[in-house]
């Protein structure tokens, strides 16, 4: 969405500083922010500045956490970042701040299938 970062993530909910502020940790965007020349109030978009794949992944992750839902649907939130950062959303947010909710995620990233509940081959 042409839009700021802030303004993507919260997209029509009402602003609360604290869950936005943990949704950037869990979205794993706090470095992304340090080096956006306005943090979360950057443009980004057709009107604004380019951001990377695995930026715009987690953007979009941030916005699903900000959202609060018992479901989340994800379309492999994993493929798009690097390892380190992967092994972190695994376990910080999918299976932490996400804990008790359902995740539907496709994904070819195998090495997690130890730690879901269930697998769907197809």
């Amino acid at each position: 969405m042409s839009s700021t970062v802030k303004e993507n993530i919260v997209f029509e909910s009402t602003f609360n500083e604290e869950k936005f502020n943990k949704v950037i940790y869990h979205a794993s965007l706090e470095q992304d922010l340090k080096i956006l020349p306005f943090g979360v109030e950057t443009e980004i978009g057709e009107k604004g500045i380019n951001i990377s794949g695995g930026q715009k992944t987690r953007i979009a992750l941030a916005r699903a956490l900000y959202s609060d839902r018992d479901i989340y649907l994800l379309d492999d939130v994993l493929s798009a970042v690097d390892v380190h950062v992967g092994e972190f959303l695994m376990r910080e947010t999918l299976k932490g701040y996400l804990k008790g909710k359902t995740i539907i995620m496709p994904t070819h990233a195998l090495k997690f299938a130890e730690v879901v509940d269930e697998i769907i081959v197809m």
